[in-house]
């Protein structure tokens, strides 16, 4: 934690045109959660004292998405520079005495380690005013460029547009993410004006004001990746990759065997024990916890679920919300579990649904069960004991409960419950016709015979 207190200030008034989209920019997901909430997660794991989102254009969704997690919000309206957009955080901030870290909506991969050493630069015994965060990219296209020294004071920054030829040439670039001193920030930010290529009221200008005055701002650095802007759908997707790998890599080292890894996708909150292996092309949607030594076999689908210790999943099955796999279970190819717990050792190993249900410790469902837990209206369990065996192709019709070692014959459609240790068996008589089919077909081939 640092010393002084921080309010976060998260900047998500632009437009976000180039996403075609009615979706705001910043709730587009990366990993499964809105780039804001990656955003906001991260200072909250550093203890914010106080978040503040300025919006702008769909700002209805961005209020609604934040105000269940304490965000405060402002409104830039007109949207005339970075700087103008800060300045209306001022009202809210008035007060606080504190730092003041300034975030962008559509940067989401900034890591709380990184902010970490931000605010710590800023408490500095040297004082800075401002601490700024560069990078050096690949390609530097148009980002703003930092004229700093070999110690990180820096002597000025100039926007793309308003920059020399030798001022181009500068590798090392703005990301736009800032830290200030908050009784400094909102009287510097009244004194920045708009004589440049853009018309527009520029944050960083904010350093240039603070050096004619005396005072000294530093810049410290981060990787590209972790400032990457997300501006199109394109820049999205790539945005992603980039986490994605980044997490892959994290799980391999952390004990887990990933096969194929480019070919699996994490959430932003999966959890993956020791021993764990994952086979090729497998998709974990939010609220997924793996146990040590579970296998998940090559396309299966999981999200909302628990995986005990040494349980079997897929191929091809999918695990949706509620769904809690006991130990050493094992759900097969097709199978998909619905908020339903299976015991230690049970089994569905072909072909079934199992939805509301309860499934004892060693039983085993026979390929093609189903448990029909819906009537249209409301939904009802389903309760299988411990060692029941269910025969292929039935359908258990809830509520309904089989008792412990139960057996069901295939082919039933069970309606009423089924006591401890019985047999039950519920479809048509079965009949046999000696003869019958080969004088059917002796008469159809009569009948077509008569109609040519």
């Amino acid at each position: 934690m640092t010393d002084r207190p921080f309010a976060a200030l998260i900047l998500a008034a632009g437009k976000g045109t180039r996403m075609k989209s009615d979706l705001h920019k910043v709730l587009h997901p990366i990993a499964g959660k809105p780039m804001l909430g990656h955003l906001i997660a991260a200072v909250d794991r550093l203890g914010a004292a106080r978040k503040l989102v300025v919006t702008g254009a769909g700002r209805e969704q961005v209020e609604a998405f934040v105000a269940p997690l304490g965000v405060e919000v402002a409104t830039q309206e007109p949207q005339l520079g970075t700087a103008h957009a800060v300045q209306q955080g001022e009202a809210a901030l008035a007060d606080f005495d504190g730092d003041v870290l300034i975030l962008y909506g559509d940067v989401p991969l900034v890591p709380a380690e990184t902010i970490r050493r931000m605010l710590d630069r800023l408490q500095a015994e040297d004082a800075p005013v401002a601490v700024v965060l560069g990078f050096r990219p690949d390609d530097a296209l148009a980002y703003g460029r930092i004229l700093a020294r070999g110690d990180g004071t820096i002597d000025d920054m100039v926007e793309y547009k308003d920059a020399t030829t030798e001022q181009r040439a500068i590798d090392l670039c703005n990301s736009g993410l800032m830290a200030v001193r908050g009784r400094e920030l909102w009287r510097l930010l009244a004194q920045v004006g708009n004589d440049n290529a853009a018309g527009e009221y520029y944050l960083p200008d904010i350093v240039r004001i603070a050096r004619a005055e005396g005072g000294r701002s530093v810049v410290v650095e981060a990787e590209a990746w972790e400032v990457a802007g997300v501006n199109s759908r394109a820049e999205l997707a790539a945005v992603e990759a980039e986490w994605q790998r980044r997490r892959r890599l994290a799980a391999m080292a952390d004990g887990a065997t990933l096969i194929a890894p480019e070919t699996v996708w994490f959430s932003h909150d999966t959890m993956v024990g020791r021993d764990v292996v994952i086979e090729p092309h497998v998709v974990f949607g939010p609220g997924v916890t793996i146990e040590d030594g579970v296998t998940i076999r090559g396309f299966s689908h999981i999200e909302g679920s628990t995986i005990r210790t040494g349980a079997e999943i897929g191929p091809y099955a999918r695990l949706r919300p509620g769904a809690d796999i006991g130990e050493g279970a094992k759900i097969g190819n097709f199978v998909e579990v619905k908020n339903g717990r299976f015991g230690k050792g049970a089994k569905a190993n072909h072909l079934s649904y199992i939805g509301d249900a309860d499934v004892g410790a060693k039983a085993n469902i026979g390929a093609g069960t189903i448990t029909c837990n819906y009537d249209g209206f409301l939904k009802y369990r389903t309760v299988i004991g411990e060692g029941a065996f269910i025969g292929s192709n039935s359908a258990l019709v809830a509520p309904v409960t089989i008792g412990d070692g139960a057996i069901v014959g295939a082919g039933s459609t069970v309606t009423r419950d089924v006591e401890a240790d019985a047999l039950a068996v519920a479809r048509g008589q079965q009949e046999s016709r000696t003869g019958w089919a080969a004088r059917f077909r002796e008469a159809m081939k009569i009948k077509k015979a008569a109609r040519k």
